[in-house]
């Protein structure tokens, strides 16, 4: 296929040109058997090795621009094509499918690319590094015709499925709140005096695609990438999207939140990372509250065990009126009465790459469990909650507590977290923790209302190889 895939991502009209181009070229290849689909692997490491897994025989390519990773993939294969270059394999005309398991920052640039070249996507969550290029992800999927589903895989457990529908069908009564928690231990990344040394092996520009270039003093150029807000959204944004993806499935709100506030901090130890590792978001839906709360450290100082609120270590409390529903997984959740009495529980995780392969076949978005519009608003509630943080500033602990304290659930959050960190030995009583602005949002246009500098972290300036698309539907 002769397309400059660079250039194409240089306006939006040439992007919606060669959009046109890709879906008459998909709808004469449609396969018409799941095992028909040929997929292509993009991304490698951490998540990647699930996909290749997930996606078995289908896989029919693999790429990675660490040719060291791309390597040691390709040796469990005999009969794939190896890519160093995404956009290489985006012009394979006998690919129908793509799975994306890059860093984050790469996911929304990748999954519109490939929307454009015909393909549809499995993308890994996040879908995006910005609210804005989350939203143009979710457009290509709509103007494109594409099917394009979220890596946010307990959306496919029937048992989830069941607890959510009994819970908005009024069996506890009126939800009151959920609190999404990921407490899981994240230890210093370290930090180097001198810059890392780039491998060899890899194509440090093409890994950077839309972000900036810069400098790395993290001695792990892999998977750490987490804890940079260049590249990543900290571990909200890594293991909590799962969690806050399920909050939000419970409340049964399809939009993002009317006003977002985080509180929190990078605290414990000073390393070349520079996302929050323990953190207090709060979504203030007008039915009901979305609390996230996030701890990389363990329980105490020296101990091994890390906190859980009321059963949740990694996992959902639904408040409701009559009882809470824990999740304290993917793949299970327990009902409770006003007394704590168990009442209901649900087991059983589902597939969520068949899910994917089904819709392919189909041609039928709406029968994704976790179509990508799913994904990108989950996403843009972990970014926003970021954003607040990203404009905050230090402040001493009591003079939050004050601030807040005719807010009943909000004090108790600051409270459980004041306890966290003195058991870690985290002296707050200075301008330590960093008290972001209340930002409010429209959420039709996805914009805040009161800040200039949060539009601003809505969407960065790409680098403009790689510059993103803008896709009006």
């Amino acid at each position: 296929m002769p397309l400059d895939r660079r250039n194409f991502l240089k306006t939006s009209t040439l992007a919606a040109a060669a959009g046109g181009l890709a879906a008459r070229h998909a709808l004469g290849e449609t396969p018409k058997e799941i095992s028909e689909i040929r997929v292509g692997v993009i991304g490698l490491n951490g998540r990647g090795g699930s996909h290749l897994d997930g996606f078995g025989k289908n896989v029919v390519a693999i790429c990675d621009c660490d040719l060291e990773v791309l390597s040691n993939r390709a040796r469990r294969y005999d009969n794939v094509e190896t890519f160093t270059d995404y956009r290489k394999l985006l012009e394979r005309d006998d690919i129908h499918a793509v799975s994306i398991a890059t860093p984050n920052h790469t996911h929304s640039l990748i999954g519109i690319m490939a929307a454009l070249a015909g393909k549809d996507v499995y993308v890994e969550k996040p879908v995006s590094q910005t609210v804005w290029e989350g939203r143009q992800l979710a457009n290509a999927a709509k103007k494109y015709n594409r099917i394009i589903q979220c890596g946010t895989q307990s959306r496919s457990s029937p048992s989830l499925k069941e607890a959510v529908a009994f819970v908005q069908g009024g069996n506890l009564g009126a939800i009151k709140y959920a609190i999404g928690t990921c407490f899981k231990p994240r230890g210093s990344i370290g930090k180097l005096t001198e810059p890392l040394k780039i491998p060899d092996s890899l194509d440090y520009n093409l890994w950077c695609g839309p972000a900036a270039m810069a400098p790395i003093y993290r001695p792990k150029l892999h998977y750490d990438w987490h804890w940079d807000f260049n590249t990543g959204s900290g571990d909200m944004g890594n293991q909590g999207i799962h969690q806050m993806d399920i909050a939000r499935w419970f409340l049964g709100e399809k939009a993002l939140s009317p006003k977002v506030l985080s509180i929190g901090g990078r605290l414990g130890y000073e390393d070349a990372g520079n996302t929050p590792n323990t953190q207090i978001v709060v979504h203030a839906y007008e039915k009901a509250p979305l609390f996230f709360e996030t701890r990389g450290l363990r329980a105490y100082a020296g101990g091994r065990q890390m906190d859980r609120y009321r059963g949740s270590q990694i996992g959902v409390v639904v408040q409701c009126e009559n009882g809470h529903v824990l999740v304290p997984s993917y793949t299970s959740a327990v009902a409770f009465d006003a007394d704590g009495n168990k009442i209901k529980e649900w087991h059983g995780g589902g597939d969520h790459f068949k899910n994917f392969l089904q819709a392919v076949v189909s041609r039928d978005a709406s029968s994704l469990n976790a179509e990508v519009t799913e994904g990108h608003l989950s996403s843009a509630l972990c970014h926003t909650g970021n954003i607040s943080h990203r404009l905050g500033e230090p402040v001493a602990y009591d003079e939050i507590a004050d601030k807040f304290a005719s807010d009943a659930m909000l004090s108790s959050s600051l409270d459980r977290m004041a306890g966290h960190l003195r058991a870690n030995d985290v002296n707050i009583d200075g301008a330590v923790l960093t008290l972001g602005p209340t930002l409010a949002m429209d959420p039709q246009t996805e914009r805040f209302t009161n800040s200039d500098p949060a539009n601003g972290l809505l969407h960065r300036e790409d680098r403009p190889e790689f510059a993103i698309p803008k896709i009006d539907v």
